[in-house]
């Protein structure tokens, strides 16, 4: 892996941002906006979203479409009811891939929590020869909220520590981040329809498969925001399927190096 841009041959890198989307009418359109703000900072590659909306009473479907009318490079990917952010992604990437020719992948939570303004520093690093760039917290410069309470940093930090040490992924610092940009080639070589995870738990998953593949990955520092707008979206439910994963991951791991 580590291949050069499409640039170097003539073409335009499609960089596609992969936004899941549930009640986000309060974010979605100013997002989007400080998404496209960026375009003039990105070199000569080609800048889309798409929004995988599961269905939000809220309308923010309603709004994307709206917007798409007036951008041609927004695209909105509905589903009929709410089915989890990992099923999100795998379908968006593979939208991505199959329907925007995309050459990297942009994972990126609708809220917020990631800044726009990174997105340079993203696709600049996986331009330069990374397959699997992570916008980190937990690397030197990196930050989370400095009022988020001592059991928020501590479910952070831990949850972190647990995935690193239990599925095997310690070269990662930060294996949980939303906001990530990926080659295109790094995802055409995972069966993103095998990857057993609806919730949260698919970054580690994704991230399991990537390196299994021989991806470069690197991480750059963020800073993580709160929310503003809007509710969390992450459960009881996607705290117990990230804790059941993670050990399988490890069990798998210990069977294909034993077997």
């Amino acid at each position: 892996m580590g291949q050069q841009s499409t640039a170097a041959s003539g073409r335009r890198d499609r960089v596609v941002v992969v936004l899941p989307t549930y009640n986000e009418c309060e974010n979605i359109r100013s997002l989007l906006d400080a998404i496209f703000d960026q375009t003039g900072r990105i070199g000569d590659a080609e800048l889309s979203v798409l929004v995988v909306d599961d269905q939000s009473p809220d309308g923010t479907g309603g709004l994307v479409r709206e917007y798409a009318g007036r951008n041609p490079h927004v695209c909105l990917l509905g589903s009929a009811r709410k089915r989890g952010l990992g099923v999100a992604y795998k379908r968006g990437m593979a939208h991505a891939l199959e329907e925007m020719g995309a050459d990297v992948v942009f994972e990126m939570d609708a809220d917020f929590s990631h800044d726009p303004n990174d997105i340079p520093r993203l696709l600049a690093r996986a331009r330069n020869g990374h397959d699997f760039v992570i916008g980190s917290r937990y690397v030197a410069g990196g930050s989370i909220p400095t009022d988020w309470s001592a059991l928020r940093r501590a479910t952070s930090r831990w949850g972190n520590v647990f995935a690193r040490y239990i599925a095997g992924l310690r070269a990662v610092r930060d294996c949980t981040s939303g906001f990530r940009a990926i080659k295109a080639d790094v995802l055409r070589q995972i069966a993103l329809d095998g990857l057993d995870a609806t919730g949260y738990v698919f970054q580690i998953r994704l991230l399991h498969e990537a390196l299994a593949k021989g991806a470069k990955v690197s991480e750059i520092p963020i800073a993580f925001a709160d929310r503003v707008r809007g509710e969390s979206k992450l459960g009881l439910r996607d705290v117990a399927e990230f804790m059941v994963k993670v050990f399988l991951i490890r069990f798998w791991r210990d069977r294909t190096k034993n077997g």
